[in-house]
């Protein structure tokens, strides 16, 4: 049987407390990375003198904003769909609240899809256009030119030609 990550291991021996770095090893994230989320209200943690004390609470608020993040959600979104989660004493009002927030995303992401396929439709019509006026160009320079008879010194720079005499 596979290891058993820790903060699963902790929890099935009944411990409901984690560290920060129970949590960063838990999510693949860094140590940094949890305390900006704790800075931005996603997380809060207890203390026990300096160390932070998290619980099942924070280990299931950080999974959810570590989803948002996933999906291209902002902090402010994430942090408003937690709030519904805290609040909520039924899922629906939480799960209409995450349904209005993913058309919202839906509909952003597909926006930027058609403004991608315009963008590379204007690319590959500049490339043709450029690729048309190679090819002219090439046809064009293919013909030799005369090389231009030489032209006499000049003395001095002024224009006059130089005689022997």
């Amino acid at each position: 049987m596979g290891k058993m990550n820790e903060p699963a291991a902790r929890e099935a021996q009944g411990a409901d407390t984690y560290t920060i770095t129970d949590l960063a090893r838990e999510f693949g994230v860094t140590t940094r990375t949890i305390r900006f989320y704790e800075d931005h209200g996603l997380l809060s943690p207890a203390r026990a003198g300096r160390n932070r004390v998290y619980d099942k609470r924070d280990l299931v608020r950080l999974k959810l904003t570590l989803r948002g993040k996933r999906l291209g959600l902002a902090l402010s979104e994430i942090r408003e769909l937690l709030d519904v989660y805290d609040a909520a004493h039924d899922e629906s009002a939480q799960l209409e609240q995450f349904l209005a927030v993913l058309h919202k995303r839906r509909e952003a992401l597909e926006q930027q899809r058609e403004d991608i396929e315009a963008t590379l439709e204007e690319i590959r019509s500049f490339e043709l256009q450029c690729r048309r006026m190679l090819e002219g160009g090439a046809r064009r320079a293919a013909p030799e030119r005369k090389p231009s008879p030489p032209r006499s010194p000049r003395a001095g720079g002024r224009g006059r030609k130089l005689t022997l005499t």
